[in-house]
C-alpha cells in the first residue's frame, strides 16, 4: 500500500474510534457510521427501472449516515439518514431524508422473540438485509425490486385497455401506447426496493427456525413518498411475514407472504362503484434460498404477485432471479445475476411486457473502507419498440 493510501486508511480507523462512545459502565454503547457513494450510469434509450432521468447518463452521489445504540442487553435503537438526489437515482436537486428509525426490544438473550417499532426495511425475502452498497455485489437491485409494471397507485384501472396503456404494450392496431417516460413515475414494481415502510414487527429464532411478521402502513409496491407515518397511516394496513429454515451453516431457506392495498388514498375517487380501496390488493407469495461456502455465495428469490382489479380481473406476475458472487481473492470479486419476469393474459393479451435481464459486476475492495464496483446489464422486453437495452454503471464507496 502506498504511503498516501496508508495515511487515509489510518485516518478512517481513527474516525471509527472517535464516532464510537460508551457510558454507564458500558451499559450504553452508541456508534455513528456512514458511507459515501459516488455512482454513475449510462444507458441507451429510456432510463431503466427505478432510475429517473431524461438523459442517457446520470451522476448520483449519496451520503448515508447510520446511528446504532445498544442500551443494556435488551434494547437496540437504529436510524439511517441520507443526503442525495432522491431515494432512487434521479436528476432532482439534493434532499435530506430520514429513511429508517426504529427501536428493538429483545426480552430474552437467546433471540427467541424481538419486538421492533418504527420505519424499517421489509422482512420479506432475503435481499433487503443485504441491499446497502457495501453488502450488495451489484449497484442495482434484482428485477422484482425495480422493474416497473403497468400498475398505478394514484388511480385504479377501469378497463383492460387502460391497464395495457399504462403498461405500454401494443394496442389493437399493432402500435404502441404512448411515451414511457411520460408516466414512469406513476408505475409500481412488485417490491419497491427495501420497502422502508412504517409499522411494527415481531421476529425471533428457535433452533433452526426463524420467523418475522410485520404490520406496515403501505404495501410492498408502495413508493418512498408514502413510507412515512405522516403520509399514510394504518387505515389500510399491509401484513407481511417470513418463515425461514437454516438447514446448515451454508444453506438458508425462506417462505414469505404479504397482502395489502396498493392504491394510495388519493386514488379513492377512481375505484369502481361499490368497491373500496381494500378491494384493490397486492398479494405476494415468495420463496428464497441462499448458500455460502468457501469462495461462493448464491442467492435466489421467486415472487408470485397478484394485483386485484375488480373491473378487470387478476393482474398476475411471476418474477425471479438467481445471483452468485465469487471471491477470486479476499479483495476482488465477480457477480452474475439472471432475472426474469412474466405476466398473465387479460382479455387475450399479456398485461405487461415479459422481461429478462442479465447483470454482471466486478468489485474490488482496496481497503476496509473503500470499494469500487463496475456493472453491465443487458435487458430484453417483449413488445418493446427497442426490445434490447444496455446499462453501464460504476460505484465508488467510502465507508467510515
Amino acid at each position: 500500500m502506498i504511503p498516501t493510501a496508508f495515511g487515509a486508511h489510518e485516518i478512517l480507523d481513527r474516525l471509527d474510534d472517535a464516532l464510537t462512545i460508551s457510558g454507564f459502565d458500558d451499559q450504553v454503547r452508541a456508534r455513528l457510521s456512514g458511507t459515501l457513494d459516488l455512482e454513475a450510469y449510462h444507458f441507451d434509450g429510456s432510463a431503466p427501472g427505478l432510475i429517473f432521468s431524461a438523459h442517457d447518463s446520470l451522476f448520483n452521489p449519496r451520503l448515508t449516515l447510520f446511528f446504532d445504540a445498544q442500551i443494556g442487553r435488551h434494547i437496540y435503537v437504529f436510524a439511517q439518514a441520507r443526503a442525495d438526489r432522491g431515494f432512487d437515482p434521479s436528476e432532482i436537486d439534493g434532499q435530506v431524508r430520514l429513511d429508517e428509525y426504529a427501536i428493538r426490544v429483545s426480552p430474552w438473550d437467546d433471540g427467541r422473540f424481538q419486538l421492533q417499532i418504527g420505519k424499517f426495511a421489509t422482512v420479506v425475502g432475503n435481499w433487503a438485509p443485504r441491499h446497502l452498497s457495501w453488502d450488495n455485489p451489484f449497484i442495482t437491485a434484482p428485477l422484482p425490486y425495480e422493474n416497473l409494471t403497468g400498475i398505478w397507485d394514484s388511480s385504479a384501472a377501469d378497463s383492460a385497455r387502460t391497464l395495457f396503456s399504462w403498461s405500454h404494450v401494443r394496442d389493437g392496431a399493432g402500435g404502441f401506447f404512448g411515451s414511457e417516460n411520460a408516466d414512469k413515475i406513476l408505475r409500481q414494481p412488485i417490491v419497491w426496493g427495501p420497502s422502508y415502510t412504517t409499522g411494527l414487527a415481531v421476529s425471533g429464532k428457535v433452533e433452526k427456525l426463524e420467523y418475522a411478521f410485520e404490520v406496515k402502513n403501505a404495501s410492498l409496491s408502495s413508493r418512498p413518498e408514502t413510507w412515512d407515518a405522516t403520509q399514510v397511516q394504518w387505515q389500510h394496513p399491509t401484513v407481511s411475514g417470513r418463515i425461514g429454515f437454516r438447514a446448515s451453516p451454508a444453506w438458508d431457506f425462506g417462505v414469505s407472504a404479504s397482502t395489502g392495498t396498493y392504491l394510495m388514498r388519493a386514488a379513492k375517487p377512481s375505484v369502481a362503484l361499490g368497491h373500496q380501496l381494500d378491494d384493490y390488493r397486492e398479494t405476494v407469495l415468495a420463496q428464497d434460498i441462499s448458500y455460502a461456502h468457501g469462495h461462493w455465495q448464491v442467492w435466489a428469490e421467486f415472487y408470485e404477485a397478484r394485483f386485484e382489479i375488480p373491473t378487470v380481473g387478476h393482474a398476475d406476475t411471476f418474477a425471479y432471479y438467481v445471483e452468485t458472487k465469487y471471491k477470486f481473492t479476499p479483495q476482488f470479486f465477480g457477480a452474475l445475476r439472471w432475472n426474469q419476469q412474466f405476466y398473465n393474459t387479460i382479455d387475450g393479451a399479456r398485461w405487461s411486457r415479459d422481461t429478462w435481464r442479465l447483470d454482471t459486476a466486478l468489485g474490488y475492495r482496496f481497503t476496509a473502507h473503500t470499494q469500487l464496483k463496475l456493472q453491465y446489464n443487458l435487458e430484453h422486453q417483449n413488445l418493446s419498440p427497442t426490445e434490447f437495452s444496455n446499462i453501464v454503471a460504476g460505484q465508488f464507496t467510502l465507508r467510515f
